[in-house]
């Protein structure tokens, strides 16, 4: 399985958030936002803040996909 935050872009989208907006009021670092952009796993931590941050769930900015070949 992989994770997909295509919903986490929707959502910012929808609510006009700019992800360099979500970056500086999360204080996230820059790899942080490399990883979240190339669908690679990051720290339940951050998850945790970025919903807080969006007032969401975690299942709303992120999803469980199977990997190709399986």
């Amino acid at each position: 399985m992989k994770i997909s935050y295509k919903k986490l872009w929707i959502r910012l989208i929808e609510q006009e958030i700019s992800s360099a907006t979500l970056r500086r009021d999360l204080n996230l670092a820059t790899g942080t936002m490399t990883k979240l952009r190339r669908n690679e796993e990051v720290a339940l931590s951050v998850l945790l803040r970025i919903c807080e941050y969006l007032d969401c769930n975690i299942g709303d900015i992120c999803d469980a996909v199977k990997a190709d070949g399986y």
